[in-house]
């Protein structure tokens, strides 16, 4: 799987393939990378004093026709039975279909499509998966063929829906008849589990494209959710999801959102940004994402694949303890960083969550750098063989490879500028201003290393 990377299997399993000797300076990279951070820090200190994003208070409301469309009964069936289609489709494929990603369109629908898909799909629309999400469409069936409906949801502020998404009821809302309430503690971690669970199967396993392992996987996930969601209800699918906590991370980047009344507005993303809610659980979430992208990065290099091919624990279980290990290590150093963060500027009561909204323009550029060629190279290879016309020409890649090398770069340094400016806003806010400055030193620290290691893994 790893020594063939143009073999279509390695493709959908590591991103967009190796990504050796990309034709761009060393040098210009990483002087360019701590350029931005530094100018963006000095002027931030300078020139920021005061927070300026409102959450959910913020927003141009868009035309009341634009929302009634929105929340149209007809809009939201549709896109759930559009969703429901899709999932029935991919299933067929993997029940009936060839065991060769090269000719099954099912391996491209999931680690491409969806996982990655769900990445501009976000950005532009919001949170769609709530919509799209065939596990919550088949749960709302089940309840009513059970007769136990679901209380029709609300508008959550601040949560960043677009026109094509499901404004799912707040998080403090009463549980349904007959279900109990989900503990406050749970919060995130049910989807960072599930995420590094995908990342897993994607990553690690022996065949992450084979019809049957990814069969399994799918079928396990859906019945672990739909029966969590019998026991807890439709808020389930919030938090304990991993796609919809994963589309609606990245829509708080989303131009589209709800302000706190309710109304669809067209917002400064950073305004959705500030609004993420602190959860337990979310640090753990991103730092998944994170690593798991990092993971990907480095999975090419030579050296590693020597050691997996040497371990004597095995391919597998060796390659698990390398994503275990680059979750931890991206883990490990925001929570040094938060430490160091409460000893400048003084105690805060979460501190720990109080900057993990900044990490996610960061995740969100490692995204785009690793899996762009990906998207719009197979994503049209999936749709053609799904149509049937799986013998159109190959697709060319966009961008030759000096242009993919700059926009690699840029995605990952303007990532972390803008959670700097995330993280900077935040420290103005909740400490004094004589330590707001000096309490960016540990987060500017952090940014510039997740930087080196972001471009050394793209430089690899």
């Amino acid at each position: 799987m790893v020594l063939h990377p143009a073999d279509p299997l390695t493709s959908l399993a590591h991103g967009i393939g190796s990504q050796h000797d990309l034709p761009i300076s060393p040098f210009y990279a990483f002087a360019g990378a701590f350029a931005a951070l530094f100018v963006s820090f000095l002027a931030l200190g300078l020139l920021w004093s005061t927070s300026r994003f409102r959450g959910e208070r913020s927003g141009l409301a868009l035309p009341v026709a634009l929302q009634r469309v929105a929340d149209a009964p007809a809009t939201r069936t549709a896109l759930r039975g559009l969703g429901l289609a899709a999932a029935l489709a991919v299933l067929l494929y993997l029940l009936l279909g060839p065991d060769d990603p090269a000719h099954n369109p099912a391996p491209g629908a999931v680690y491409v499509l969806l996982w990655v898909g769900l990445v501009p799909a976000s950005l532009l629309l919001g949170p769609v998966w709530r919509l799209l999400n065939p596990l919550r469409t088949l749960h709302r069936l089940l309840s009513r063929a059970l007769r136990r409906p679901e209380p029709e949801p609300g508008p959550e502020p601040g949560s960043g829906p677009g026109p094509a998404s499901d404004p799912d009821r707040a998080p403090d809302a009463a549980p349904a008849r007959g279900h109990h309430p989900l503990p406050a503690r749970l919060g995130q971690w049910p989807a960072a589990v599930g995420l590094f669970g995908f990342t897993w199967l994607e990553l690690v396993a022996p065949e992450p494209a084979s019809t049957t392992p990814l069969l399994i996987a799918i079928t396990a996930y859906a019945t672990a959710q739909l029966l969590l969601a019998a026991r807890f209800g439709e808020r389930w699918f919030d938090d304990g999801d991993a796609f919809e906590a994963y589309s609606t991370l990245l829509a708080r980047l989303s131009p589209l959102g709800r302000r706190s009344d309710g109304r669809l507005v067209l917002r400064n993303p950073f305004h959705g940004l500030d609004a993420t809610p602190e959860r337990p659980g979310l640090v753990a979430t991103v730092c998944v994402l994170l690593g798991s992208t990092a993971y990907d990065g480095f999975s090419d290099n030579p050296s590693w694949i020597n050691v997996l091919q040497t371990s004597p624990l095995g391919c597998t279980p060796t390659a698990t303890l390398g994503l275990l290990a680059s979750v931890a290590l991206v883990a490990t150093l925001y929570c040094l960083c938060a430490a160091a963060t409460r000893l400048v500027s003084g105690p805060h009561p979460g501190p720990l969550t109080a900057f993990a909204h900044s990490l996610v323009p960061i995740a969100l550029g490692y995204l785009i750098a690793h899996y762009f060629s990906l998207l719009v190279v197979e994503a049209p290879r999936t749709v053609s063989m799904a149509l049937g016309t799986d013998n159109a020409p190959e697709p060319l890649p966009p961008l030759g490879p000096g242009g993919l090398a700059a926009l690699q770069v840029i995605a990952v340094v303007t990532g972390h500028v803008l959670g700097v400016v995330a993280a900077h806003d935040r420290s103005v806010r909740l400490f004094p201003p004589a330590k707001a400055v000096a309490g960016q030193l540990p987060l500017l620290a952090l940014m510039i290393t997740y930087t080196i290691g972001g471009i050394g893994l793209l430089l690899n």
